[in-house]
């Protein structure tokens, strides 16, 4: 299948680290502004079918930078999509500077926007760090750095809502807003949330939803950063369990230099899965 355009959720998050706090060290990649556009997957295969994950056919592919579940259907076929996840212990000894990000979207998979927002986590010269992001591409050209600390073992809870357009009475007028989306992140663990409200690009085809774990990309793909397993529950489309949402497919990861990452079978809930990282 041709390759597509694609770009690391997150990581243009490396370029606007300067407002952190200075004890943050630099990363050392390209800025923001020379980043690639936007996160799409780049499919090594596609197509092949299993029903051993749901009891219904699903379709089993191959990326290099994605791994999780995807499900895919007609323009505004999704409105919400949520998910767990526990932030990852990375082992920065066997790789010491790469790079992972867990987050949950809307678009992205086929189409030219997207609607995101999860963590980060790296090995910068053998030293784990931690971002939280959104990202709401074309209106944000980069991630947008969140002001909310995580630390490895800390439970994760993500949403991304469409909120449609309303119309209201004001002054003797019909007034009608233009829709959005709500993008949470929330560390149960500590208590601490954040909550942004954006407007939606007009092109914003709600075609697909995804439950995700990436390879950054600056300048190609960067090594995965080596995670173990990361655990994903609670995990849902429309409101309903992932398992049940159209389209459902299940994409392991193939990094380029070596990292694989392979989604488990959703279990009897088909909310729950983990992925597993090996070299």
């Amino acid at each position: 299948m041709t390759k597509l355009t694609i770009r690391k959720t997150g990581l243009v998050l490396l370029g606007l680290v300067s407002i952190l706090t200075p004890a943050t060290p630099a990363l050392a990649v390209t800025p923001a502004s020379t980043q690639p556009l936007m996160s799409r997957p780049m499919f090594m295969s596609r197509g092949h079918s299993d029903s051993s994950a749901t009891g219904a056919a699903l379709t089993q592919s191959t990326s290099e930078n994605w791994s999780g579940y995807a499900a895919t259907a007609a323009n505004n076929s999704f409105s919400s999509v949520s998910s767990n996840w526990v932030q990852p212990t990375l082992n920065c000894a066997s790789v010491t500077t790469s790079y992972s990000a867990y987050w949950v979207g809307i678009d992205g998979y086929s189409d030219q926007t997207v609607e995101q927002i999860g963590t980060e986590a790296n090995c910068v010269n053998g030293q784990p760090q931690s971002y939280t992001w959104y990202e709401m591409y074309p209106q944000n050209p980069s991630e947008v750095l969140v002001r909310l600390s995580v630390a490895p073992g800390n439970v994760i809870s993500a949403s991304v809502t469409y909120n449609p357009p309303v119309t209201v009475s004001r002054d003797h007028r019909r007034v009608t807003s233009s829709s959005s989306f709500t993008l949470t992140l929330a560390d149960i663990t500590t208590g601490a949330s954040y909550s942004t409200t954006q407007a939606a690009y007009l092109a914003a085809n709600r075609s697909s939803a995804e439950v995700i774990a990436e390879a950054p990309y600056s300048n190609g793909i960067l090594p995965l950063a080596n995670f173990g397993v990361a655990n994903f529950s609670s995990s849902k489309v429309n409101g309903l369990a992932l398992g049940n949402a159209a389209g459902l497919e299940a994409v392991t990861m193939d990094d380029p230099h070596g990292m694989i990452a392979t989604p488990s079978t959703l279990d009897a809930t088909k909310e729950n899965f983990s992925i597993t990282w090996t070299p």
